[in-house]
């Protein structure tokens, strides 16, 4: 699903209050950006915000911060949190390899939601629960580390175990049917599309300690 830039999208990012620029000068201060201390959960991959703003109004004492690297995408996300814009919601531009240049022990959980499966072989090093990408994420943790995940590709969700069990990450829930639980849910806007096409959406929370 390919989204189209917003005629606007420059005005929009550039006027964007919650948008936070030179994240890196908050690594290890991310408390003083909210002005709480509250738990700090992160989405990686955002996409149009749906669900990370969702979040955001569901759990008011939970800090949200969500990432993308696109500005054609940042951009349809602002437009779409604006129209309700949650106090404790931040958003980052920024390519997640970076993100252990961002945070420093402060975050709480992870959210990986239809992350791109990067299928070739050639390409196994960006998915991002490769091992480059675990490493990158095992000093951002606060305490325990937990990562929440959803995909409709299950040759990912396949890889995805194997590879957090390998890095010391126990899987303490999965499904391959999301939908068919009945339990609390806040879908993505990918979700919810492939979700009205009969897809099954693919669920893992691992937690490593």
């Amino acid at each position: 699903m390919r989204l189209r830039n917003l005629k606007n999208k420059d005005d929009l990012i550039k006027d964007c209050m919650y948008l936070v620029n030179n994240p890196e000068k908050y690594k290890g201060s991310w408390n003083s950006v909210f002005k709480n201390n509250n738990p700090i959960h992160v989405e990686i991959g955002m996409g149009k915000g749906t669900f990370i703003k969702e979040m955001a109004l569901t759990f008011p004492s939970i800090n949200f911060i969500g990432i993308e690297k696109f500005d054609g995408v940042v951009a349809r996300a602002i437009n779409n949190i604006n129209q309700n814009i949650p106090d404790n919601l931040r958003i980052i531009k920024t390519d997640a390899i970076n993100i252990n240049n961002i945070f420093d022990h402060e975050i709480d959980t992870i959210y990986l939601n239809f992350s791109d499966p990067w299928p070739k072989k050639r390409q196994i090093k960006r998915r991002l629960t490769s091992p480059l990408f675990l490493d990158a994420y095992e000093t951002i943790f606060k305490h325990n580390k937990i990562i929440i995940m959803k995909t409709d590709n299950i040759d990912l969700y396949a890889y995805s175990i194997c590879s957090l069990s390998e890095y010391g990450y126990i899987i303490k829930d999965a499904s391959l049917d999301l939908h068919k639980r009945e339990e609390f849910n806040i879908e993505t806007e990918y979700e919810k599309k492939f979700s009205e096409e009969g897809i099954k959406i693919n669920y893992l929370k691992a937690v490593k300690k």
